[in-house]
């Protein structure tokens, strides 16, 4: 028997079926790098539209994790759709540099430095502080370097070599201009007044810096006595070392109260906590004596429970029902709401807590102690002085600082404010708000309840790592001034050098000619040394990237993590709606957090962390990339060793549907060898209709940024249209039909042109693997996938008619599946699908039709030997539906040593005994 394996036209493939990602992609990379791919797609679309994706600067202090790598190739993804599509997309990269974290982590690995900065604060020795900044910046400059490379090793391609660093001297001087110009409006001012606190960073916090988490504290309930009369104010509180700042009690104007005689004595609270309090406190024996409405108890006077002081009652709203006694006491000094009543009530504000959060001389005898300790010495006072009355633990929300994890305290201070309803300023962001598209939605809802309800921002902190607040100082008053001329002269300087200017030159450098104090008219000055908070530097970062590089106002998108309501976004859009007028960004997409797969946050203590190189380093860029574009991001990604599998699987699915069309294409030459439309069979029309679809879908699921849905409908394409239907189909006219025949040339013309445009489309996920598959591709093509344009639609290829006709094809093909399925396994009557006759009869008429229109194609749609239509009668196995019924029985003839099919002329040819006529007509062609 001859073999015919030389004979057939099988796959050659230069695109290897293993990935080997690790090994290929770095020097992917460099081949991108070197040939300059990125700034060749930018000279190619530098007349088209222009689209701006703004770059979140990351923190430069560490590895890149997950949630960093989700929202960078995030951004790659839609940044690359924009940029096949036709638009000019510039993508800078950026970091954030300066602040706490990084001087923090500087001081923890060099504890001589840490003295010399423990030194600095007390010497006032700038010198030590430009030692140290030189050292963070050191610092910070390693980070950017360590992460862009990982940022690369990811497929994301940008201006690497040029990005923006808020500790570049330029952008130093340029959010300095910007200040000099808030300050000049009236928007910054100073205040003194409690704010969040860490005493162990020892800098106040902004808003966004904050985390509240579970804490557990005391639940203390205590007696304050009348000055005149005969009933004490029964008053609790969760944070008893700010009794040491009391100054009033707050009751509610529109409650009522009752004074309750018990055994322990006569107390005053309100009427609706007197069931909660007696049950808590064991009184039995209780009496109403006296009933007063909140409104008539404004003035009486307590005595402060251990200090000379009186402490008279106030009316405020913000007391409630929900816990204590209904009488709130009140410390200006360490709490908001409180210093904003005690204002309306002109109250002394007393926060005698230090920097590092011990109380002071002035709070005898708990000078020395931390919070925590005053507040186990206060319960001791109140009970040797007999003002305690209960104590017991209460587990609420309380917040803690971002950074060091530690809980803080509210704590008056003198700080710069930057006041967000000056000049109407919150009511302009709100109105920006509603013109920007929030993806998703709710994330409107997120930042404009955060914009209502912000506190005025303060933008100052007390580090050394930082672009300065130059204030000054009268040395004859002690007046504290904020000059615009004296910060823009700073930022001139700034501009040449560094922000260590301002340590490094003597104050006179920055003062205007005949500079005075508008207080009392001095000219002498001493320097403040607080720093903007690094939401100040990163809230520019539109401002100063759009001026720099000559980029349109507003940018298009920002995208980042949800945090980022009351982080980035926030202080984007208040700078400005402040400077510019209006928001930085048209378009603001959010993502979830990354989580394992049982939905838990990932920590080292769960042994549930996944590092991004991991990833890499086993399975490739690609892989993770893929696993990104799979996941919901507007929800918690998941992630974890059986969602990797799986991610693993459909990438192999994916490169080996890659590597069967491009082994099909060896002696393709779409210059010479396409088919015309009209000449392709009929399934061959129906997969590109198919590919139509998909492709549509696919466009509009990238411009609206649903990526996951992108990833899902190519999948389903790859795997459902392609792998499992039509290549599969074609496998016998690829291999077995005439090398240059129309038929096997039509399919390859489809194959062609479905990989090409398949290929572009999931470049902006795949970028690693699909340029690869590219450089296999035959024909002309560009040096790129990147430098190629988006697939344009063909409208003549939706034939509503070829759809509607395939539809009843495939339901068909179902029950033709389970039939042939049926007959190999339980009746034995064949071995494999080739040997099948397959007797079909249509119980619809519209059906019948339908397989009378394509009968010369049923073989090969159905991948059997033979297809009679007929009326089913001595049939060895029948499967069923409504429209049709199918029988299935062993072909007729004899099988093809050649292509396998069993044909009634196998062994009637007496040249070709063992061949089918096509095969044997194949044969004399090559004989030829």
């Amino acid at each position: 028997m001859r073999n015919y394996k030389d004979t057939l036209n099988l796959p050659n493939a230069g695109f290897s079926m293993k990935a080997n990602l690790k090994e290929k992609e770095p020097k992917r990379i460099e081949w991108w790098e070197k040939n300059r791919i990125y700034f060749k797609n930018l000279e190619k679309r530098k007349n088209g539209p222009v689209f701006i994706l703004h770059d979140g600067p990351p923190y430069s202090n560490g590895h890149i994790h997950l949630g960093t790598a989700l929202n960078k190739v995030l951004k790659d993804i839609l940044v690359k759709y924009k940029s096949l599509k036709g638009y000019y997309a510039p993508y800078i990269p950026g970091w954030d540099n300066h602040g706490m974290p990084i001087e923090m982590e500087v001081m923890k690995q060099n504890k001589e430095l840490k003295n010399l900065h423990e030194r600095a604060e007390k010497l006032k020795d700038n010198a030590i502080k430009i030692k140290i900044r030189e050292e963070c910046r050191k610092f910070a400059g390693k980070w950017v370097n360590i992460q862009k490379e990982e940022f690369r090793r990811l497929g994301v391609l940008g201006e690497w070599d040029s990005p923006y660093l808020t500790m570049d001297r330029r952008y130093e001087a340029r959010e300095l201009e910007v200040l000099a110009d808030f300050v000049e409006k009236g928007y910054v001012y100073r205040g003194f007044m409690p704010i969040h606190w860490c005493p162990r960073c020892r800098t106040t916090l902004a808003m966004a810096e904050i985390e509240y988490k579970d804490k557990e504290s005391p639940s203390l309930w205590f007696r304050m006595e009348p000055v005149k009369g005969d009933f004490d104010a029964l008053v609790w509180t969760t944070t008893p070392w700010t009794i040491i700042s009391n100054v009033a009690l707050a009751v509610h104007p529109d409650f009522d109260y009752v004074v309750v005689e018990t055994e322990m004595g006569k107390f005053l609270l309100a009427e609706g906590l007197l069931e909660a309090n007696k049950e808590l406190l064991g009184w039995k024996n209780v009496e109403v004596v006296k009933k007063f409405k909140g409104g008539e108890l404004e003035g009486l006077e307590f005595k402060h429970p251990f200090y000379d002081r009186i402490s008279p009652v106030i009316l405020a709203d913000f007391v409630t029902l929900e816990d204590g006694t209904g009488i709130v006491h009140i410390a200006p000094g360490h709490g908001k709401e409180d210093f904003e009543v005690g204002r309306e009530y002109n109250l002394p504000v007393i926060s005698p807590v230090d920097e590092g959060g011990r109380f002071t001389e002035e709070a005898r005898p708990f000078t020395g102690l931390d919070t925590e300790e005053a507040s186990n010495k206060v319960v001791e006072v109140l009970k040797e002085n007999g003002k305690f009355v209960h104590l017991t633990k209460i587990l609420h929300s309380y917040p803690h600082c971002w950074r060091c994890k530690g809980p803080l305290v509210f704590r008056a201070t003198h700080q710069w404010f930057l006041s967000v309803d000056h000049k109407s300023l919150r009511e302009k962001a709100l109105e920006e708000i509603k013109k920007v598209r929030w993806h998703p939605e709710e994330g409107e809802n997120r930042i404009y309840a955060s914009v209502k309800e912000r506190p005025d921002w303060v933008i100052s902190r007390q580090r050394t790592w930082g672009v300065h607040i130059p204030s000054l100082r009268c040395k004859k008053c002690g007046h504290t001034i904020l000059s615009p001329e004296v910060i823009r002269n700073l930022a001139l300087k700034v501009k040449e050098e560094s922000s260590d200017a301002w340590l490094k030159y003597d104050v006179k450098e920055f003062l205007p000619s005949d500079f005075k104090c508008p207080k009392c008219g001095g000219s002498e000055f001493d320097k403040d040394y607080d720093i903007l908070d690094v939401w100040f530097d990163s809230g520019i970062s539109y401002i100063v990237v759009s001026e720099e590089r000559g980029l349109k106002w507003p940018s298009d998108v920002y995208l980042e993590g949800s945090d980022q309501h009351r982080g980035w976004f926030n202080a984007s859009l208040m700078l400005g709606a402040g400077q510019k007028g209006s928001a930085p960004y048209e378009v603001v997409i959010t993502h979830g957090w990354v989580v394992d797969e049982q939905g838990r946050a990932m920590h080292k203590s769960l042994g549930n962390v996944i590092k991004p190189e991991e990833i890499i380093s086993k399975y490739g860029a690609d892989v993770l990339r893929l696993w990104i574009s799979h996941s919901d991001y507007t929800e918690d990604v998941r992630l974890g060793p059986e969602i990797l599998a799986r991610i693993v699987d459909s990438y192999r699915k994916i490169r080996n549907t890659f590597r069967f069309m491009l082994g099909n294409l060896y002696d393709f030459d779409p210059e010479k060898d396409s088919v015309d439309y009209d000449d392709l069979f009929p399934q061959d029309k129906y997969i590109l209709l198919r590919w139509e679809e998909t492709k549509k879908k696919v466009d509009e699921f990238y411009s609206n940024y649903y990526f996951h849905k992108v990833y899902h409908t190519l999948f389903n394409f790859i795997v459902v249209d392609l792998s499992s239907f039509y290549l599969d189909i074609l496998k016998d006219r690829l291999y077995t039909w005439g090398k240059n025949s129309t038929g096997r040339k039509a399919a390859q013309t489809v194959i062609y042109n479905v990989l090409k445009e398949l290929l572009i489309t999931m470049y902006p996920i795949l970028s690693f693997t699909v340029e690869e598959a590219w450089e296999n591709l035959p024909g002309s093509r560009e040096e790129s996938v990147y430098l190629a344009d988006w697939p344009s639609l063909h409208d003549e290829y939706i034939n509503m008619e070829l759809k509607k006709d395939f539809e009843i094809l495939m339901k068909v093909r179902d029950v033709v599946l389970v039939a042939m399925e049926k007959a190999r396994k339980e009746k034995k009557i064949i071995q494999d699908r080739l040997e099948a006759q397959l007797i079909i009869e249509a119980r619809d008429e519209e059906v019948d039709k339908v397989l009378r229109k394509f009968e010369n194609y049923l073989s090969e749609i159905f991948i059997v030997s033979q297809v009679k239509l007929d009326i089913l009668a001595d049939v060895a196995h029948i499967e069923e539906d409504e429209f049709v019924r199918v029988g299935v029985r062993h072909a007729e003839g004899n099988k093809c040593q050649r292509c396998w099919i069993w044909h009634p002329e196998v062994g009637k040819n007496g040249k070709y005994p063992d061949l089918c006529p096509k095969c044997v007509e194949v044969m004399e062609d090559v004989s030829k």
